[in-house]
């Protein structure tokens, strides 16, 4: 499972699986990685504190696996950062990244290599990110995780995407993505202080900022949700992050550019109109809004690094990253 990059020729891919006490799809997950048609070279596993046995069972069942087990649970944010500053470290040239609940279809890595090298071209080389196409259990299309497409690709984009098979988009979730690890270490890794949502979409536009980026419909995965839904579906108290964390992207981020920043503020407040129409308990959701509209007006992320640094996952001696949301002059 941990084959090094010298073992076949092209990029080395390192798939970075991010998972919080959910050992079982896990399991699953690592078991779908390791039957791949083209197996990543190097899987690194970050467990966010799980209680339920997770580390044990990856160190016995997958003991090729470069296990991250934090200290503390620093969300999905913090574990995606955590896992891609370790396999750069590693010497990954790409990044899988990807859900402890999503599975890929045996060619799942194999059908993104191919695009991204379909899609390569003299003037700027291949693509900075692939992601796949994500669908539920039952082979529907998963609302959750549909990547944006680009609103202002050029048409040489858009005939070069066809040729690839593929569709120029703006973002991308991190259900199933595969970055240039090369892109990541000029624009920054995903904002820790995030904790949970929004974190990918922010991370993803920066990245695509002024570059390129695909869905690749070939590549399949199955995203194991309980239910069947969008984003906007009843979150409850985690309302919260979906709050401050839409705030401090709009008011910090370098992922957008103006007329981008207003045409996703508008879709968000309709997103959440919806979520307050089919909420259960709007009472809960008002003091979320309050609580994150507060700390997204008044506070901003704390430096990724730090973060990182405090849970042991990033040492003194390792990579060293730019800071994240740093200024681009090119457009998208």
């Amino acid at each position: 499972m941990n084959r090094g990059p010298e073992s076949r020729g092209g990029p080395s891919v390192t798939a970075v699986v991010v998972t919080y006490d959910r050992r079982d799809l896990l399991d699953e997950a690592l078991t779908a990685l390791g039957a791949q048609t083209r197996p990543p070279d190097r899987i690194t596993v970050v467990d966010n504190a799980s209680a339920d046995g997770t580390a044990a069972m990856v160190a016995e069942r997958f003991p090729g696996a470069d296990l991250l087990a934090l200290p503390r649970n620093i969300g999905g944010a913090g574990g995606f950062s955590a896992g891609m500053a370790r396999a750069m470290g590693g010497g990954a040239d790409l990044l899988w990244l990807l859900d402890d609940d999503t599975v890929p279809e045996p060619e799942a890595l194999q059908a993104l290599l191919d695009a991204r090298q379909r899609a390569a071209t003299e003037e700027d080389g291949p693509p900075v990110l692939v992601a796949s196409r994500v669908v539920w259990t039952d082979g529907r299309d998963h609302p959750m995780n549909t990547p944006r497409p680009k609103p202002r690709a050029t048409a040489a984009e858009s005939r070069l995407a066809r040729a690839a098979g593929c569709v120029p988009i703006r973002s991308a979730s991190f259900v199933s993505a595969l970055v240039d690890a090369e892109a990541v270490r000029e624009r920054g890794l995903p904002v820790a202080d995030y904790f949970l949502w929004n974190d990918d979409f922010e991370f993803t536009t920066r990245l695509l900022r002024g570059r390129r980026g695909l869905l690749c419909p070939g590549s399949v995965v199955v995203h194991k949700t309980r239910e069947f839904g969008g984003a906007d579906a009843d979150p409850g108290d985690r309302f919260f992050y979906e709050v401050r964390n839409k705030i401090w992207l709009f008011t910090g981020s370098r992922g957008l550019a103006p007329p981008e920043r207003a045409l996703y503020a508008g879709s968000t407040v309709r997103r959440w109109a919806r979520t307050f129409a089919g909420s259960s308990d709007r009472a809960v959701l008002r003091r979320a809004l309050a609580r994150g509209v507060r700390d997204g007006l008044l506070t901003r992320p704390r430096p990724t690094a730090a973060i990182l640094r405090e849970t042991g996952a990033l040492g003194e001696t390792d990579i060293s990253l730019p800071h994240d949301g740093r200024r681009h002059d090119r457009d998208g």
